[in-house]
């Protein structure tokens, strides 16, 4: 404290040019040292005990409030109102009671009308609140008169100085006067979580604090720190020019299900229409931040005012204290997987099928035990292997594309083979749960008798068979076929405990012929961000037309080489854009097929074949390689039943690595992107695909703004956030 003092003490003497020069090079060091701890803290996601959650099971708590230390700031509070009340939000405005500015009751009426609260921000905000223990309990009485003349119930120090035991003199609910992590504070040790924690007074006993709570008593109160860092830090210290750094920690603490805290200060913005200071900075950073939290988190966020998650986390405390049973309330108790037994069917192979591979690796890394059983690639492959705790069984059965007898034969001799190895299996240990990967929906019965022996089992529905079926054998909807998988895909999603899908598209097609829609959780098939490391659509390479042409323009295909997903479609529309882009080349990633040497044999004969690249089979690592080096992904898929449906992962692996994609205009994608999110081109045209790969080498600032929204989208959407959806439904089903 003896710092704060000299600092404070010697404030009015310093010039505030000098002072803002001082506090910038100084704050330039402690970035320079805190690159470790800011803006995010390492650990300051765990869990509090025995947490459950948030209201209505949202994913993290949103909470906005606005600090007004002056009459400049007070000025400009209705602008900030209005501003919150056009994104349908309220905050918490924390006024000054003896700042230089007087009590602004019309003001605290208005906000009050409006939903908003309204806090004690200090006392005169002088910095010299906590100078002796007994001249704090005298400012204390005088605090509490303005607390109970508002009807506030919320505290914060000026510059966010605190005392924490001394508190316990205010009667308050709350106080926000410490952060997680933020080195460039006068007091700069933080309380390192994410989330609301008490403040027991002491010497009283913990849990009677909480289920005795009454405002004479004063027992504790709850401690609400900041979580992203002040704008007046961000905008006015480092001088960042974007809320790029509110927009990652925003997504950090999201990710772990934390309290997104922001403080702003009034007194800083500058809005529109009045000219900006050196003190100021735009409100369009602001509002572009709420901006992305509006479309990206829209309905996973528990949208609060201080006081009322101060309320959540007391009535949290006070159950605990009547009812030790809140694990069965804890939506994210995903430890509990710890020496479960998991059996894993799978008609593919691993570790090279990604959706299984990456729901096995989640449950292994939560503590269960699990075997699957796959396929057999030839002898290259061991027929059994282990990878920590995943015991890998291989059966040599070859998998290969065929006729309608040929898939029947495959999936019965496997489904056989699974029933075979379970029974055997659970004879000598007992499976909490069995995950059965489709095709076929069929596997399912494979885990008859871990069932009949209380297991718990998963259908994972990659792809409806029936449209699948459809697609690839031209089938009708009402051909006997198709009606025989229908009734099959019921019975299996009857016989499954949960099923779980890739999207919403998908979702809606099961629960109308098969299930309620309370049945299925959506997972969708997102890349591994270990894999995909997420890079900045602020840092996209766009690419730029040289004089001459001579740079490449380079196009990446990458994907299974069958008719559905439209390779002949993307040598139609290279033949018509080179005509206007002379330099460009077509990249190609895939397995060699029949259909792919036929459409090469169609480009040969129009001399195409100079402008397409094969690259052959390549892994995820180079993939990665593959789409950094290339300017625009493409998905050309033919019309039909599937394609209609389905939610390529390939624009989720383009948009991971900054990348524009055209894609086409579909259900199952525009269930997730709008309109201006991505490149659409009308699905199975390649006139239109060409237009829009000219317009994607034409416009590349345009392009470059569209993969930022596509990105907004995609952050949504992540492995690491799709991934806390598979643990936690199976923790429920457990």
């Amino acid at each position: 404290m003896l710092r704060n003092r000299i600092y404070y003490g010697l404030k009015p003497l310093i010039p505030r040019p000098i002072r803002t020069r001082v506090r910038r090079r100084i704050a330039a060091r402690a970035r320079e040292r805190a690159t470790n701890v800011w803006p995010i803290m390492p650990g300051s996601e765990q869990l509090p005990e025995d947490w459950p959650g948030w209201p209505d099971g949202k994913k993290f708590a949103l909470v906005l409030t606005h600090d007004v230390e002056s009459a400049v700031g007070l000025r400009k509070c209705r602008e900030l109102m209005q501003l919150d009340l056009e994104f349908g939000f309220r905050s918490s405005f924390n006024f000054v009671p003896e700042g230089d500015y007087r009590d602004p009751r019309e003001l605290r009426e208005e906000l009050a009308q409006n939903g908003f609260e309204v806090g004690i921000h200090d006392l005169r905000h002088d910095g010299r609140l906590y100078q002796s223990e007994r001249e704090f309990r005298r400012k204390a009485v005088s605090i509490n008169r303005y607390l109970a003349d508002w009807g506030a119930v919320g505290f914060r120090s000026a510059f966010m100085l605190h005392k924490l035991d001394w508190l316990h003199e205010l009667k308050i609910a709350y106080d926000a006067s410490t952060f997680d992590t933020d080195p460039f504070e006068p007091q700069p040790e933080g309380r390192h979580t994410i989330f609301p924690f008490w403040v027991p007074q002491p010497g009283t006993n913990h849990e009677s604090q909480i289920t005795n709570r009454s405002a004479s008593a004063q027992p504790g109160y709850v401690e609400l720190p900041y979580t992203l860092p002040q704008d007046s830090t961000l905008f006015l210290l480092l001088r960042e020019t974007t809320p790029e750094i509110w927009m990652q920690k925003l997504d950090w603490i999201a990710e772990h299900g934390g309290m997104v805290l922001l403080d702003t200060h009034p007194d800083y913005m500058s809005f529109g229409g009045s000219p900006q200071t050196a003190k100021e900075y735009p409100a369009a950073l602001y509002r572009e931040f709420l901006t992305y939290v509006k479309t990206k988190y829209a309905g996973e966020y528990w949208h609060a005012l201080p006081q009322e998650v101060a309320g959540h986390f007391i009535q949290i405390r006070s159950s605990r204290a009547s009812v030790r049973k809140c694990d069965d309330l804890a939506s994210p108790k995903i430890r509990r997987l710890r020496g479960r037994r998991v059996a894993v069917l799978l008609f593919s192979h691993y570790p090279a099928d990604p959706r299984p591979r990456r729901a096995a690796e989640a449950l292994a890394a939560q503590g269960a035990n699990i075997d699957l059983i796959c396929l057999r690639d030839g002898d290259g492959e061991p027929a059994r292997e282990t990878y920590g705790r995943i015991n890998v069984t291989r059966v040599r059965l070859k998998r290969h594309r065929g006729g309608k007898l040929g898939y029947i034969g495959q999936y019965a001799a496997f489904v056989l083979t699974s029933f075979f190895y379970l029974a055997s299996r659970s004879l000598t240990r007992r499976y909490d749960l069995v995950h059965v990967h489709n095709m076929p929906d069929v596997l399912v019965f494979g885990a008859i008798i871990p069932k009949f022996l209380g297991a718990k089992v998963i259908l994972d529905l990659h792809d409806p068979m029936p449209e699948l079926m459809q697609t690839i054998f031209k089938l009708s909807e009402d051909s006997f076929s198709v009606l025989v998988l229908k009734r099959l895909e019921k019975w299996s999603i009857h016989f499954a405990d949960l099923v779980l899908t890739v999207n919403l598209a998908c979702k809606k097609i099961y629960s109308s012929r098969s299930c309620q829609q309370d049945k299925i959780k959506v997972v969708i098939n997102s890349p591994d961000d270990e894999v995909f490391r997420f890079q900045s659509g602020d840092v996209c390479r766009v690419h730029v037309k040289n004089g001459n042409g001579s740079k490449p323009f380079v196009i990446l295909y990458h994907g299974s080489l069958v008719r559905r997903n439209g390779f002949d479609l993307a040598l139609e529309s290279l033949e018509k854009v080179r005509k206007n882009i002379p330099s460009v080349r077509l990249r190609v990633c895939g397995k060699r097929t029949d259909f792919f040497e036929k459409v090469m044999e169609w480009a040969q004969q129009r001399g195409l074949d100079r402008n397409v690249d094969y690259l052959g089979v390549r892994n995820l690592k180079e993939i990665v390689e593959a789409i950094k080096d290339c300017d625009l992904g493409i998905i050309p898929n033919h019309r039909n039943i599937f394609t209609e449906i389905n939610t390529p992962t390939r624009i989720f692996e383009y948009l991971a690595l900054a990348k524009p994609v055209i894609a086409p205009k579909t259900k199952g994608i525009q269930d997730y992107f709008g309109d201006n999110d991505l490149i659409f081109f009308e699905l199975g045209n390649p006139d239109d695909l060409a237009r829009k790969i000219e317009f994607a080498y034409s416009h590349p600032v345009e392009v470059a703004e569209t993969v930022k929204r596509g990105q907004a989208v995609y952050l949504s959407h992540t492995w690491s956030r799709e991934r806390l959806t598979l643990l936690n439904s199976i923790g429920k089903l457990l």
